[in-house]
């Protein structure tokens, strides 16, 4: 079970902050230079955004539809449905970080990793994810708006505002640039991997050490940590079931249901830390707590279930649970390789042969 070398980086941001806060112009300064990182990370995020592939995409509509209504409506539902566990069971703040989590964007690179392992519809699962990024830079702020109010800490015209200049600007200025600038991006791309990185560390320590500042990790004991650990796998094991069986009820392809399962039961570290420094300020760090936990949660999970379907026997060419083989054709049927689409003619396999790629924090 892959336990991620970002989150012990993360995690020692975090005790870096315990032990040394930012303080007075030190952390004026440091708040500056996160400002800045949360901009050219959501700059860096849009220059990298294919228009055309995602265009693309839009070919498989039911599939990247039933994607965000998960990230985006069964996952908040769920969260408002956990209101009545605080406050005997969860704290205001990590409630409210608990919901903040379900209202993030999906991830990109390890719903394509795990899509990949368990032979799904890879093309399908980067498009999703795309998609899921998109639109998370619109719908999440509205959302948080909408369903954190005040008690998430601040939200006011003010607030809005910052959220356009600080992720929607910068993002539509990279793919405004993208033609002259994507080349660039593609070349170093690994040198920029290690920038996104080191601005979200920044930012983590940032928050970190606002709430080392003014106390409020003295709000949070090991019990509550405890309750918040059984509530994230519970989400998430009905996020996992849901996506999966709800797939099926609509009648897609195994490998279309894999791509649903791992796009539309997972959230984004990437995108969420970032938007959680715009959005709660000095509240931030209980706000990503529950994030970060549920992405170490979701890779551990995510990686056993893949590895099981890559030898389920549809995915080996075996005969599946009803007898069949094959898995499935291109309009979402169940059936076999051999099977025709609506035309008449033979369907080919949607399987993408891409390599397992690294699980990373998106």
């Amino acid at each position: 079970m892959p336990v991620d070398p970002y989150i012990l980086l993360l995690l020692g941001t975090v005790g870096l902050a315990a032990l040394f806060p930012a303080s007075g112009t030190a952390a004026d300064v440091v708040s500056g230079a996160s400002t800045a990182a949360i901009a050219f990370l959501f700059f860096l995020y849009g220059a990298r955004l294919s228009t055309r592939e995602a265009l693309d995409g839009l070919k498989h509509w039911r599939l990247h539809g039933t994607v965000l209504i998960c990230t985006f409506v069964a996952f908040p539902l769920l969260g408002l449905a956990a209101r009545g566990l605080e406050p005997a069971f969860l704290t205001h703040d990590l409630y409210t970080g608990l919901l903040f989590l379900t209202l993030v964007p999906s991830t990109i690179q390890s719903s394509i990793a795990f899509t990949s392992i368990a032979r799904g519809n890879v093309p399908a699962a980067i498009c999703a994810g795309s998609f899921s990024s998109l639109a998370g830079i619109v719908v999440t702020p509205l959302l948080a708006a909408l369903l954190l109010g005040d008690g998430g800490g601040g939200f006011s015209t003010d607030s809005l505002v910052k959220i356009v200049l600080q992720l929607l600007v910068p993002f539509l200025a990279g793919q405004l640039l993208r033609p002259w600038i994507g080349a660039f991006i593609t070349r170093h791309k690994k040198v920029l991997g290690l920038v996104d990185r080191g601005s979200i560390l920044l930012v983590v320590y940032t928050a970190f050490s606002e709430g080392m500042v003014q106390g409020i990790w003295s709000q949070v004991s090991a019990v509550r940590l405890a309750g918040l650990l059984v509530v994230e796998a519970l989400l998430l094991g009905v996020m996992l079931a849901l996506t999966w069986y709800g797939a099926k009820a609509l009648r897609f392809g195994r490998e279309d249901r894999i791509a649903i399962q791992f796009a539309g039961s997972k959230k984004s570290l990437a995108s969420g830390l970032p938007m959680a420094g715009v959005l709660f300020g000095a509240h931030a760090s209980l706000a990503v707590l529950p994030l970060m936990l549920f992405h170490q949660m979701q890779l551990m999970v995510c990686a056993v279930i893949a590895r099981r379907r890559a030898r389920d026997p549809e995915a080996t060419g075996g005969p599946g649970p009803d007898g069949s083989s094959g898995t499935g054709d291109a309009t979402g049927r169940e059936g076999g390789s051999g099977g025709t689409g609506r035309a008449g003619g033979p369907v080919r396999s949607t399987r993408s042969r891409v390599s397992p790629v690294a699980t990373t924090v998106r």
